[in-house]
């Protein structure tokens, strides 16, 4: 490679607002113009649990999507562990990480380097790998990731507008509300574009990247799996709590599609009527073993039956803490990415902006 990549730095003011998907999308966008792309991440997020070495589960999924060699990956310099930020506060660790990350880069052959920034603008300091501390290494521009709440996203924005200045490219607004489209688009985007912040996408919210596998609900749970282990890509949309009479919770059952259904072990009779409706798994709690009719029955029909060694609140509050908050790792969720950054990302205006056209 003859000429020097250019460095887009991918960032949100807030963890989880859509970093990775972006990445996905744009990545994707890139590769079909063309243009050479490489993946970095300094600070690793998603240590992988299946592998012996300190490898990133994010930076695996992408390169694989990609395709990307292995002088197009820069994979994280640290994990924000407990132990390692400990010993980066006692003085063990007095690594120029700054350093190493340049270096690194250098390395790398590409037309476009992907770097996915840390969860917000401050995280990282500790190492010296925050927003600022990046900027000052390379010349890179920025894109924000805000996932939408209410028209006070503009609060973080225009606040990160003054710390990045003329590094910053534009943002994208994702996970938008149906009925918050009309306002992004008459109030939020014009409002933004008078403060010098381009509003280079928009993206609706969809169920189905909000949505998580059965297989990343077991691994949070550290559960056993009883039943249909060869079923847990089955994506589950929403969660519901069996704790009443039967007669009720199968009224109750039927309202909910794609479900995962959170229930004591020793509830035969909830179990059977979650079972009869559309149920994308059964998460039986205080690590009772359900009878054997019911391991049966989930068999037959092809329903993963869950069993965690935690009670109904703790189990409840894991599961509805990964909806919206889980990784892309699943193929259904980079298609469906991918085609709504197509569909709701200015990517003309992107290239015009990054002087690639």
């Amino acid at each position: 490679m003859t000429h020097s990549p250019k460095f887009l730095l991918i960032g949100s003011i807030e963890a989880y607002s859509g970093k990775s998907g972006t990445i996905l999308g744009l990545g994707r966008q890139l590769q079909e113009r063309g243009y050479a792309i490489a993946y970095a991440k300094p600070i690793g997020t998603d240590l992988n649990d299946n592998s012996s070495q300190n490898q990133d589960a994010d930076v695996q999924f992408v390169t694989q999507v990609f395709g990307l060699k292995e002088n197009q990956v820069c994979p994280p310099l640290l994990f924000l562990e407990k132990e390692t930020i400990e010993k980066r506060l006692q003085g063990i660790d007095d690594t120029d990480y700054r350093k190493i990350f340049r270096s690194a880069l250098l390395k790398i052959e590409a037309d476009v380097v992907l770097l996915e920034g840390p969860g917000n603008l401050g995280e990282g300091s500790l190492f010296n790998l925050s927003f600022e501390e990046l900027l000052q290494e390379i010349t890179a521009k920025v894109i924000l990731v805000a996932r939408y709440n209410s028209p006070l996203i503009v609060d973080g924005l225009l606040k990160a507008k003054k710390e990045l200045g003329a590094h910053l490219l534009g943002v994208v607004i994702n996970d938008i509300p149906v009925s918050a489209i009309a306002e992004i688009e008459t109030l939020i985007k014009p409002f933004l574009e008078q403060q010098g912040i381009p509003v280079l996408g928009a993206l609706p919210q969809s169920d189905l990247l909000r949505s998580v596998s059965v297989r990343e609900l077991a691994h949070q749970l550290k559960a056993k799996v009883l039943s249909s282990p060869d079923r847990l890509d089955l994506m589950v949309d929403s969660l519901t709590i069996g704790a009443m009479n039967v007669n009720s919770a199968l009224e109750y059952f039927r309202k909910g599609e794609n479900k995962a259904v959170v229930t004591g072990g020793d509830r035969t009779d909830l179990q059977l009527a979650a079972l009869e409706t559309s149920t994308s798994c059964l998460i039986l709690t205080g690590n009772v073993l359900p009878q054997a009719l019911i391991i049966s029955r989930a068999e037959d029909l092809e329903i993963p039956i869950l069993c965690v060694n935690l009670d109904t609140l703790k189990t409840v509050e894991i599961v509805d803490q990964a909806f919206g908050t889980v990784r892309l790792q699943e193929s259904i969720k980079v298609d469906c990415i991918q085609q709504l950054m197509k569909d709701h990302f200015n990517f003309e205006d992107f290239l015009e902006k990054m002087a690639l056209n």
